[in-house]
């Protein structure tokens, strides 16, 4: 079978930690034969350590976009980006692997829904954590009904000092948001995955600006170095509170920076008509799953064996590592030309968008943001 040639946009911490080493693993059945970024070193680099020896660098994608022998991109770049991004690689008739968040606001992400649906090609969003052991696993159970319906949970996503010091990730005008937007967004989708159901009716937000701005070198205790709190624009963490069209609810918390012991990361809690799960934690990564529930009229914790998955894999690990499983299921719909054997659906994503962009509008107004 001809090898799917791919091509990548934006050559920075992600498609170092996780896009490039999963392609790599299946280099025998898709080779990465172009690499686009800003700074053309970092193409240069990324062409010499993972792609094709004729591997071309870019640094204006859309001269890569022009490559007709391409089949597929990956869209890593700020979340600003990507709608501007996809899109024109859906109206130059590749195949779209977008890293998470979809977009930065609804109105971009609808903007790349249509795109895609005009293009007939394939598209979803990086959102790796379903395929960790626990989430599969849970997932299997809310299919099979051992939960019941789920009409409360929350969306977990706290660090308490873990603000990121690299890239653009402070910069509101390239990322659009700070934790919600780049780690609520893993425990909002694992949520709504969950319970399937992407039909929300109404969200209540509010972001805090505080501790990113207040907190002053020397005195951060960060896990990540030091920040630059004066240039320090998006939320240091950000809470809201969605309701379904069904009744059902979901709570979201995200930080970057919080006083609080409570952390962990791409986490969901379920509460349902005959039984709760959450993910419990040790350390700032999911490393396990609880059900709580009802035996001989008795309340019991049950604790599937889930090995020890972690919440973001980005070190190398077997083929079927978060990240690795994700590249495979990609290449597995490409070569079938099947958007359906995608796990993580466009709808899906655009639905995790919307909620994020209406907490964002909510802190901003005061108000409730209605669908």
């Amino acid at each position: 079978m001809k090898k799917i040639r791919t091509g990548i946009i934006g050559c920075g911490g992600i498609a170092n930690q996780k896009h490039m080493p999963a392609l790599k693993a299946f280099s025998d059945r898709c080779e990465m034969v172009a690499f686009c970024d800003i700074i053309p070193e970092r193409a240069e680099k990324a062409a010499k350590e993972y792609g094709t020896p004729d591997a071309k660098v870019y640094t204006d994608y859309r001269e890569l976009l022009k490559d007709e022998s391409i089949d597929d991109v990956h869209v890593l770049t700020p979340n600003v980006s990507h709608c501007e991004i996809s899109v024109a690689a859906f109206e130059a008739g590749k195949h779209v692997m977008c890293e998470k968040p979809m977009a930065a606001t609804t109105e971009d992400a609808e903007k790349m829904m249509d795109a895609w649906r005009k293009s007939g090609k394939l598209f979803t969003i990086g959102y790796q954590n379903r395929y960790r052991t626990d989430s599969l696993t849970l997932k299997q159970l809310c299919e099979d009904g051992v939960l019941g319906d789920i009409y409360y949970a929350k969306a977990h996503a706290i660090r308490r000092r873990g603000v990121p010091t690299w890239g653009v990730f402070p910069d509101k005008s390239k990322q659009g948001g700070g934790p919600l937007i780049d780690i609520g967004t893993h425990a909002l989708d694992l949520t709504l995955w969950m319970m399937d159901n992407y039909k929300p009716k109404s969200v209540m937000g509010k972001s805090f600006e505080i501790l990113g701005k207040l907190l002053e070198p020397g005195n951060q205790g960060n896990m990540m170095g030091t920040w630059d709190n004066k240039t320090y624009e998006v939320e240091d963490s950000a809470f809201g509170f969605v309701t379904m069209e069904n009744g059902a609810v979901i709570y979201i918390e995200a930080a970057w920076a919080l006083n609080t012991l409570d952390v962990g990361e791409a986490r969901t809690f379920l509460s349902g008509t005959k039984a709760g799960a959450d993910m419990v934690s040790d350390g700032p990564f999911t490393e396990g799953l609880r059900i709580n529930t009802v035996v001989a009229d008795k309340t019991a914790v049950l604790k599937p064996d889930v090995g020890t998955p972690r919440g973001v894999d980005f070190f190398p690990g077997s083929t079927m590592s978060p990240q690795n499983m994700e590249a495979k299921l990609w290449l597995d719909a490409i070569e079938a030309n099947d958007q359906s054997k995608l796990i993580v659906q466009p709808e899906q994503a655009l639905t995790v968008t919307k909620i994020l962009d209406a907490v964002y509008k909510s802190s901003e107004t005061g108000e409730l943001v209605k669908f």
